[in-house]
């Protein structure tokens, strides 16, 4: 029988739960409707924001001779890469100091994610062990952004889940966390959100996030940090890596890791959504530059075989933010005025809910940080929230605070009054 495409042998697979909600939000002609789906920053008028830092480097850019639409290096942009590293890391890293890093540029966070895949599936193993080792596992929070599983799993990696969102406290299930990673095979690989958990917004504290870094350090797993939210949390890049700086400084002393994987993006934190510019990083335990150089080919390979060469024009707008003394102070600015309208929102959105003394409690709300809030509400509230009043939501309960603005806080804190109701 010859190959062909069939009907039986092809599934129709249900849309993307995302962006298909913005598909929907965008059928609706409802003119009250409100989208606290898609993680993307609005300003008060609830339009797309472009940070005045982007707005000066783009102008620096262009105008500059420098300025083509050349090929990149397979391994990126330098000055972006190494800038990149400096952000998450900090300028006085130990890994940049005494050289134990490896970076490479990436679509974004998921392609970050994808390459830092694809590099564990290959490359991750016992000593001399051959091609056909067992894969590792990604341990993935629960819940979780929803793209982690379909990332990994397209690979062919095994995931797990540990837990982390105690739905009847609406806090931080620290000790099922730890439970798992103590009994999770050694030299597991635990993806850990740098900051602004997605969808929860929940993020351990310093003491709790020491707690798991001493239980993952006794197991020897491997940490890899998904950073898409820098400087989104607090509005301070410095506070928002703490625990990844933690884990890094200490690497080889304090914590005894296998090596440690950092996916960056900087859609959000740079508004650079649709360019696409990211980077992963590779740290190792001590100076290896004969494995240094060999970790630099493989991830080049992917990179190569994969896109030939990453994207240009938003690496080059961030790098020009990041190596510019008055462009980085200007973001620095940026990411304290997105931060802050957020956290209003949040205060606003929770205040109304108490005036209307609607049934629950909602501090959480105010308690949790970043983009998203874990709302709460049931998929059924969150069902109708879209059908009866045209707020979306994900069905998770996950809404995008960035959505909000003062025009249409207290309409959505009215339309959840109403669905909490029944």
């Amino acid at each position: 029988m010859s190959r062909g495409f069939f009907r039986a042998n092809i599934k129709q697979l249900p849309a993307d739960p995302l962006f298909g909600l913005k598909a929907r939000y965008a059928k609706d002609l409802r003119s009250n409707k409100v989208d606290l789906g898609i993680g993307a920053y609005r300003d008060d008028n609830g339009k797309p924001w472009i940070l005045p830092s982007v707005r000066l480097a783009e102008n620096m850019l262009q105008n500059s001779s420098e300025y083509n639409h050349e090929y990149l290096p397979i391994s990126g942009f330098p000055s972006f890469t190494s800038a990149a590293a400096r952000v998450i890391l900090g300028d006085d890293s130990k890994a940049i100091s005494e050289n134990k890093l490896v970076s490479i540029q990436s679509l974004s966070g998921t392609g970050a994610l994808h390459v830092a895949g694809l590099f564990l599936k290959n490359q991750y193993k016992s000593e001399n062990e051959s091609a056909n080792a067992s894969l590792p596992t990604i341990y993935l929070s629960n819940p979780t952004w929803a793209n982690h599983f379909q990332i990994f799993n397209v690979l062919g990696l095994k995931t797990e889940s540990y837990p982390y969102w105690n739905t009847s406290t609406k806090s931080l299930d620290l000790t099922g966390l730890l439970s798992t990673i103590d009994s999770a095979p050694e030299g597991s690989v635990f993806l850990l959100h740098a900051t602004a958990h997605n969808p929860t917004g929940l993020d351990p504290n310093e003491e709790q996030w020491s707690k798991i870094l001493d239980a993952l350090s006794k197991k020897r797993h491997l940490p890899l940090f998904d950073s898409a939210y820098q400087g989104f949390s607090s509005g301070s890049l410095a506070k928002d890596a703490w625990a990844v700086r933690q884990a890094v400084n200490n690497m080889g002393s304090k914590y005894q890791f296998p090596g440690l994987l950092i996916c960056q993006s900087f859609a959000k934190n740079v508004g650079m959504y649709g360019e696409r510019v990211g980077a992963v990083h590779v740290v190792l335990p001590s100076n290896d530059e004969i494995l240094q150089n060999a970790i630099q080919s493989q991830l080049s390979k992917i990179i190569r075989s994969e896109i030939s060469n990453p994207p240009a024009y938003g690496a080059k707008i961030v790098s020009k933010i990041l190596n510019t003394p008055e462009l980085y102070k200007q973001w620095e600015q940026d990411l304290i005025t997105m931060s802050s309208r957020i956290g209003k929102m949040r205060q606003e959105l929770v205040n109304e809910l108490n005036r209307l003394e609607t049934p629950g409690t909602w501090n959480h709300i105010t308690e949790q940080q970043g983009m998203f809030s874990f709302t709460g509400l049931t998929p059924e509230q969150v069902a109708s929230l879209e059908k009866d009043h045209g707020v979306y939501l994900v069905g998770s309960g996950r809404a995008s605070i960035a959505g909000l603005n003062p025009g249409n806080v207290a309409y959505v804190a009215k339309c959840i009054d109403a669905v909490v109701r029944g």
